[in-house]
């Protein structure tokens, strides 16, 4: 006979996230129209839209912006604003922008462009190691709520390009999920990141 000695480990749940207030958000969201718009659609296709964005997710970035950790160039202009807010009131931006209608674009009408990111958004490529974007990112793109992974259909293609490359240099690594998109991306060239950021403009359900 052998014994086997009982080993007992603790279960750490997530913490659950606590929603904000739309309400609330809509009179803090001034400093941001400008790059953002009013309703969250970019002003520019170098800015992301906000619009339709899981809160979890917008609140996330926020925070990393306000502690830091996580840089950017265009942000730079409202950083003082996001130190001076507290845990709440970013909790109601994300609310705000999560409660907007999300943005429908319209990708390049190019075949060849075409048929790469929808193999890549859908399947990936086994072979040089990119797994697919829809496991993560929902089959239209809408993300996942619960897991904090950002939607994609519809964002800006400036944007998704500028963000793909980061995540792939290292250069955006504020917190777990960018090293999920560090690794999800290092192998993806140039023309993969073009065709993913068009295929991913004009995606929508």
């Amino acid at each position: 006979m052998v014994a086997f000695q009982s080993m007992t480990k603790e279960v750490v749940m997530p913490e659950e996230f606590i929603a904000g207030n739309p309400k609330k958000g809509a009179e803090l969201v001034a400093d941001c129209a400008a790059c953002h718009g009013q309703n969250g659609i970019g002003l520019s296709s170098d800015w992301p839209n906000l619009a339709g964005q899981n809160q979890k997710y917008l609140y996330e970035q926020l925070k990393y912006f306000q502690s830091g950790q996580r840089e950017n160039v265009l942000m730079t202009t409202v950083i003082d604003y996001l130190k001076i807010l507290s845990d709440e009131d970013i909790r109601d931006i994300a609310a705000f922008y999560a409660d907007k209608s999300s943005n429908i674009g319209a990708a390049k009408n190019d075949e060849e462009l075409l048929v790469l990111g929808s193999q890549l958004y859908k399947a990936g490529d086994f072979k040089r190691g990119i797994p697919s974007c829809s496991a993560c990112h929902s089959i239209y793109g809408q993300g996942n709520d619960q897991a904090g992974f950002p939607a994609v259909n519809g964002q800006q293609k400036g944007y998704l390009v500028s963000t793909l490359k980061a995540y792939r240099s290292g250069q955006r690594n504020a917190g777990e999920y960018s090293k999920v998109m560090q690794a999800v991306s290092m192998n993806l060239t140039d023309r993969d990141i073009d065709a993913l950021a068009n295929y991913m403009h004009g995606l929508y359900e």
